[in-house]
């Protein structure tokens, strides 16, 4: 093997076996941040878009949560 090859391996190995480090931000953190981040970007128009499909499919889920319940007093 020639000896690049030996030392590309050697770092490798050194890299993959020094542990893992732990973020320093939570994943939760980072993605509110990132939605944040995105929603005031050139993609803010889609963001917004995106957020008021969630609320709205909210919205029906609940609404047909709330009639199912209705049914079921009924009967």
């Amino acid at each position: 093997m020639c000896p690049y090859c030996v030392a590309i391996a050697a770092g490798l190995l050194v890299a993959a076996c020094s542990g893992e480090k732990t973020p320093k931000v939570d994943a939760a953190t980072e993605q509110a941040e990132a939605h944040k981040r995105a929603s005031q970007g050139p993609f803010s128009a889609q963001v917004q878009g995106y957020d008021k499909a969630k609320a709205l499919g909210a919205d029906v889920n609940q609404k047909v949560e709330d009639n199912v319940n209705k049914v079921d007093a009924i009967k």
